[in-house]
């Protein structure tokens, strides 16, 4: 990852931990953006609702403008005023870096089949002052409620992008222009904390050496499936800076508690990788089974092992499900499951939190 010579922070951590402000799980909003299906107002206002019911003290909840184009910031909102939810009772994460555009054709242009039933199309803005062009949309789109926690949106698929080692450069230094500003916000209180979240972990270590951050946000990467030592090792690393772990996509798009799709990919069984990961579900499932543990229980328990990962962002379209994902943060798998799930080579013999 590139270094830019142009940015020093000058500015200091708007707190030195977020452990003390989030709860344990955050609930993820892309259901009420329309992702894969169009959901009904009444639905997602029973989702918001859940969020409440099942929850002790502030709900946490993490959106985007880039989910629906911005339809779940403004579906949140709906739901939020309609419940008389007021807005010191929620903490909200917005992941800036997509704004709302006006959809001229007949399906929107960005991330093709993911988003149904939108009204709006969606552009990516990543640079100081698109940044602040997409915070102010948000805040906009959820008033009278307004994020206070904020991150750049996938900064490693932004970079992925990239067409040649100068642009790769050109878009590295838009990440580090978007950060100023919202490292400027914090400054000016206007929001509590700035964070990245990322699929690729590297981009977020990069990150963490380029500005002082509050939180980060892993996703698919620390998981019962896979937890590679590099990566524990950064997760050590922040916690002894006072940064803040939040973990997601623990499920690897659903896959390891009995889905189709595997980070997104279909799982046919054709290719030997994908042999390999049926094999290694059905023995997990068999250890979950012999166990009485729901295999969901073991990823998000698993996931929230290590000393700094304060959270687990879980998302749900089904208002009945919001209870069962407030119960799995709490979830204690015994040490005998554990033990086995080492000793068949399922978990890292050497991985040291379980």
């Amino acid at each position: 990852m590139p270094e830019s010579t142009a940015y020093r922070p000058t500015a200091k951590t708007g707190a030195a931990s977020i452990g003390n402000l989030l709860p344990p799980i955050v609930f993820g909003t892309s259901a009420l953006g329309n992702l894969y299906q169009a959901i009904d107002r009444e639905t997602k206002r029973s989702i918001v609702s859940e969020w409440f019911e099942h929850s002790d003290g502030i709900v946490a909840a993490d959106s985007a403008g880039k989910y629906g184009a911005g339809l779940a910031l403004e579906c949140m909102s709906d739901a939020l005023r309609s419940l008389q939810i007021k807005p010191d009772q929620i903490l909200i994460s917005n992941k800036l870096g997509w704004r709302r555009v006006p959809l001229k054709t007949p399906e929107p242009t960005f991330e093709p089949g993911a988003w149904v039933g939108l009204e709006h199309d969606a552009v990516q803005d990543i640079s100081y002052d698109g940044i602040l062009r997409c915070w102010e949309q948000g805040c906009e789109l959820l008033a009278p409620y307004r994020p206070q926690f904020v991150s750049v949106h996938d900064p490693d698929e932004y970079l992925a992008t990239a067409t040649s080692e100068d642009d790769r450069k050109q878009r590295w230094d838009d990440i580090l222009g978007a950060y100023q500003a919202l490292s400027e916000l914090r400054d000016r209180g206007d929001v509590l904390a700035i964070g990245v979240g990322s699929k690729d972990w590297q981009v977020s270590e990069a990150l963490t050496r380029a500005f002082p951050l509050d939180w980060v946000m892993l996703a698919t990467s620390l998981t019962i499936r896979s937890h590679p030592q590099p990566l524990l090792d950064f997760v050590e690393t922040l916690r002894t800076k006072g940064i803040s772990v939040i973990n997601s996509a623990v499920f690897h798009s659903g896959f390891l508690t009995g889905g189709d799709f595997y980070d997104y990919r279909k799982i046919t069984g054709e290719s030997a990788e994908d042999r390999r990961l049926l094999k290694w579900r059905k023995q997990f499932h068999g250890h979950c089974e012999q166990f009485h543990v729901r295999p969901a229980e073991a990823c998000v328990a698993f996931g929230m092992s290590p000393p700094g990962v304060i959270a687990t962002a879980l998302n749900s379209s089904r208002p009945t499900r919001i209870a069962q994902n407030v119960q799995l943060v709490s979830a204690h798998p015994p040490a005998e499951f554990w033990a086995c799930m080492k000793h068949d080579g399922l978990i890292d013999v050497s991985y040291p939190f379980v």
